[in-house]
């Protein structure tokens, strides 16, 4: 810690690493999920699928089904809310010593399908921190429960507190992308992945590239449904994100973890999060706009569970137009 952050700490009380305790949460929020707000989230992940469209007027079709990955919009991390709930001020709105505590990895578990229509309460804590290769990181759970007090998805939440010395230099502007983004790529039941097909090496069927813009990742940074808004950060403030370990301005993780989501959409359908799956996903490279990312997937492992469930591990791969390594998720997917 610098001398700076360490003055700022004791006039402010700042929530650094050193302060941070497991088992430290923040308060309740309490959501009640419209058609409009999936709909909206879905446009935020760039996701053209009709079962996330708002539906026409008269139709009287089944209710919204959400994205898995909203888990994280309705079920929002909000760790600035649990600095000052244990008496501290998070590092991103100090006066003082202002500095980011980036996304690492999130892994997200999923119970079952959440609908337009359903009130949501989510509890937050701190989970585990710790060290490793000179940086430092903390990892919250954040868990949401139904009306009937029953989870229906939760996830752990990882992010870097202290990082150790450099930082990212920042790309030219990408100029000519070698892929063009899917932007109109819809799933197709034809092409989802079979149980008889799931076998260890075997490819996705399906890729998809995402193109991001500082438009979209403006548009995700507004769309809140719980907590305080952030008008400035590593995502919609240049200035200062220069003055962070990216180097420069980047998307949020769970803009990526959404491209994640619908990638596997087009390959599973949504039951095969929803009934008992999960989703790890570690950034490597800061996904940046005027970047072009393409996700693919193998099958890693097979088998069933000492439910009767047919169950299998992919891999996924998010790698840019300059063949760098954006993200490298792992999913459990369930087969009917």
């Amino acid at each position: 810690m610098t001398t700076t952050q360490q003055n700022a700490a004791a006039t402010e009380r700042l929530w650094t690493y050193d302060a941070v305790r497991v088992r430290q949460a923040g308060g309740e929020t309490r959501v009640t999920l419209t058609a409009e707000d999936i709909a909206e989230y879905a446009a935020c992940a760039q996701n053209p699928d009709a079962r996330y469209l708002m539906p026409s007027l008269g139709d009287d079709g089944p209710r919204m089904m959400a994205m898995p990955t909203m888990a994280l919009t309705y079920a929002p991390l909000l760790r600035d809310e649990i600095a000052e709930a244990n008496g501290f001020t998070a590092q991103e709105r100090s006066t003082t010593a202002r500095r980011q505590t980036p996304f690492a990895k999130c892994e997200i578990r999923w119970y079952r399908p959440v609908y337009a229509g359903e009130t949501l309460t989510a509890t937050r804590r701190v989970y585990e921190k710790y060290e490793r290769r000179g940086s430092k990181f903390v990892t919250f759970r954040v868990s949401a429960f139904d009306e009937a007090g029953a989870v229906v998805a939760s996830y752990d939440y990882t992010c870097i507190f202290e990082y150790s010395a450099g930082q990212r230099a920042v790309p030219d502007a990408a100029g000519d992308t070698a892929v063009a983004p899917d932007s109109n790529a819809v799933p197709d039941p034809a092409q989802f992945l079979t149980w008889e097909q799931a076998t260890v090496g075997a490819a996705l069927p399906r890729t998809l590239a995402v193109g991001e813009t500082t438009e979209n990742i403006l548009r995700k940074n507004a769309h809140r449904l719980a907590g305080r808004p952030s008008e400035s950060n590593i995502h919609t403030d240049e200035e200062f994100a220069r003055q962070n370990i990216f180097g420069g301005a980047v998307n949020a993780g769970p803009a990526t973890l959404s491209y994640v989501d619908r990638f596997l959409g087009l390959n599973f359908p949504p039951q095969a999060l929803y009934q008992g799956g999960s989703l790890l996903m570690r950034a490597i490279t800061p996904f940046r706009a005027g970047d072009v990312v393409t996700f693919s997937g193998e099958i890693t492992g097979a088998g069933g569970n000492l439910y009767g469930q047919r169950k299998a591990q992919c891999r996924i791969r998010g790698v840019n137009q300059r063949n760098e390594l954006v993200s490298l998720s792992d999913a459990t997917v369930t087969f009917a």
